[in-house]
Formats: C-alpha cells, sequence, structure tokens
C-alpha cells in the first residue's frame, strides 16, 4: 500500500495515566492528518485503557508492565500488522506522544510539520522548563555528553518522548531500546544512519517528577538505562560511523585531531554484564492487540515491530543502520517472535 500523503499514527504508551490519558488522545485526533491513536497501557493498574478507549483511541492492553521501549515495540508491530492487513492506511510519518501531555498535545502540530514537508526525518519536541521538576539534571547531563561524545551533536532535549519520525526511516531505529533508554537510543541510531533530526519547540506541559523517593527511584531507573545504551553503542569509545565532530557545525565540539587514541582495552578486563535479555521482550501472553481494552488472547502481535520496508541483510558482520552492532541490541526470548 501505498504511503497516503499527510496520513499520520500517533502511538501513546501509558502507564497508570487514567487522569490525563483522555484529554491526550482527544487533542491527538484533533490533529490535522492524525487517522489513528493507539495507546499502549503499559500493566496500568487503573482505568487508563478504558479512559484511552472513551476518547477514541485503540488501546493495547498489556497485561504487565514491560517499560517504556518494550510498549513501543508492541504497539509498533501491532501498528505496523494493521498497516500490512490494509486495516489502518499506511502512514507518512509516526508520532510518538507521551500520555500525560493533556490538552498540550494539541500543539504537536509543529513537529508534524517538518516531517511531512520533508525537510527531516526525526523531529523531537524542545520542551520548557516543566513546573514542579525536582531533578538534578544528572540523568540529563549525561544523555547530552554522551550523545556529545558519540555523534558530535548536543541536544537541547535528549530525553523528551515527543518525536515525529519519517514512517520510512523507521529500519534504521528499530527495535527500539528497552526501557527508559529508548529516546537517547534513538537519536544516536539516527544520527549515525544519517537521518536529519531536528529540535522543535513546542510549549508542552506533563507531569514533573518531584523530589520524593518515588521520583528519585524514577531519575535512577531512566540514568542507568541511559548509561546502558551509551555504552551499548559504544559513546565513551567513539568508533568511525559516529565519530564526534561529524555534527559539529549542529552545536556539538569538533574533536581535537592530535589528542590521544583512546587505550586499547585490556583483552583480560572483565566483560560489561550482558544485556538483559527480557529487558525489551514483549510479555508473555500478549496476543493480538486488545482494540476492545482487553488483553490479547496469546495469538501474538506483541513481538518485536519489522521495518515497514526491510532491507536486504549485508555482508555477515555488517553493522545495522544506524551504525550499532546487531548483536549489541536486545534479544527476545526464545519462542517470541
Amino acid at each position: 500500500m501505498s504511503q497516503g500523503a499527510g496520513v499520520v499514527l500517533a502511538l501513546v504508551p501509558a502507564r497508570d495515566e487514567a487522569e490525563r490519558v483522555g484529554a491526550t488522545v482527544r487533542a491527538l485526533r484533533d490533529l490535522p492528518g492524525v487517522t489513528e491513536v493507539l495507546v499502549i497501557s503499559d500493566g496500568s493498574t487503573d482505568a487508563t485503557a478504558d479512559r484511552a478507549l472513551e476518547a477514541g483511541a485503540h488501546c493495547l492492553d498489556l497485561p504487565r508492565n514491560v517499560g517504556k521501549g518494550g510498549a513501543l515495540n508492541a504497539g509498533l508491530a501491532a501498528l505496523m500488522g494493521r498497516v500490512a492487513d490494509r486495516v489502518s492506511p499506511e502512514p507518512a510519518v509516526l508520532l510518538l506522544a507521551d500520555a500525560d501531555l493533556a490538552e498540550t498535545a494539541g500543539r504537536l502540530d509543529r513537529l508534524l510539520v517538518p516531517v511531512l514537508a520533508g525537510e527531516a526525518d526525526l523531529a523531537i519536541a524542545d520542551l520548557p522548563a516543566q513546573h514542579g521538576a525536582g531533578g538534578f539534571g544528572i540523568a540529563m547531563g549525561l544523555a547530552r555528553r554522551g550523545m556529545a561524545r558519540a555523534t558530535g551533536r548536543r541536544m537541547a532535549e535528549p530525553l523528551s518522548g515527543q518525536r515525529a519520525v519519517r514512517w520510512e526511516a523507521l529500519p534504521a531505529l528499530l527495535p527500539f531500546a528497552p526501557g527508559f533508554g529508548v529516546e537517547v537510543a534513538m537519536t544516536m541510531d539516527a544520527l549515525r544512519a544519517g537521518l536529519r533530526v531536528v529540535e522543535v519547540e513546542v510549549d508542552l506541559h506533563h507531569n514533573a517528577t518531584g523530589k520524593d523517593l518515588s521520583g528519585l527511584l524514577h531519575r535512577a531507573r531512566q540514568a542507568r538505562a541511559i548509561a546502558r545504551e551509551l555504552t551499548r553503542r559504544r559513546a565513551w569509545r567513539p568508533t568511525p560511523n559516529g565519530a564526534p565532530g561529524a555534527h559539529a557545525a549542529e552545536g556539538g565540539p569538533a574533536p581535537d585531531a592530535h589528542a590521544a587514541a583512546p587505550p586499547a582495552p585490556d583483552a583480560h578486563a572483565a566483560a560489561p554484564p550482558a544485556p538483559d535479555a527480557h529487558a525489551a521482550a514483549p510479555p508473555a501472553g500478549v496476543g493480538s492487540p486488545g482494540w476492545e481494552g482487553s488483553p490479547g488472547a496469546g495469538e501474538g502481535g506483541g513481538g518485536y515491530p519489522q521495518p515497514p520496508h526491510p532491507q536486504p541483510p549485508g555482508p555477515p558482520g555488517d553493522p545495522a543502520p544506524g551504525g550499532r552492532n546487531p548483536e549489541d541490541d536486545p534479544k527476545p526470548p526464545a519462542g517470541t517472535t
């Protein structure tokens, strides 16, 4: 099926967002070009799925929490299945939005403009300072430094989950990284693949985490996930595909050509811990999308998304699109499709 001019499909990961997801869905459905909104209720214990359905979204109701990246993978697999079956139109753009934006999600049309106009492959929302945010900037600083070192590009909002992606550019970004590392990994993969990445200022507002115990634990998990993805993509040891300076003109510092090369790794050094093979895998029991708000029945549909236009495999050992080694990507458990 050929792409529909200006057609947009929206994907919204949500966990316990019953209070705000309805307003978010309604705002997204009012955006020009948005034909469908799919909410992935990521093991929610409240009425998130019910509120999403009432607002006019489709809903994939996962029986247990799999993390943001896993939820996006499951949702995108469901969307791609619908597109392949011609139930949904093939879009020009995939819009990613957090469930807690409420009415401000209606301003995401600013993200769609450069992608629909063919001026960008990935547009990322640059949000204003959020009222009530209580972070110390550790996760944000870690993401900025690691990404700048690996790609030469300093991002204003490396952790923003509000993104518009050209549908045909998705193969370079899949599968999405697990957990809270999804945004950092997506941006690095896009830059290393040579995609055009832009940041757009958008006046969006969401529920910011505070400095209570819950907020501190959330940011600790986020920083850990970011560090994991930076390490997997060798941010601390730049590779030819992601050498610093490639995008220095866009805000990143150019490398010193005479700087000493990093020391060779110790062959006897302890290997980094293996990634959790279950981190981004779809949950057991997730079946075909619960379009009526009920969990799937186990027929599949929560697996890793396949590129919309699969590319022929290269010679053995070639890196995947985006310069990352496929061996570094998390693998689904045996028996998962």
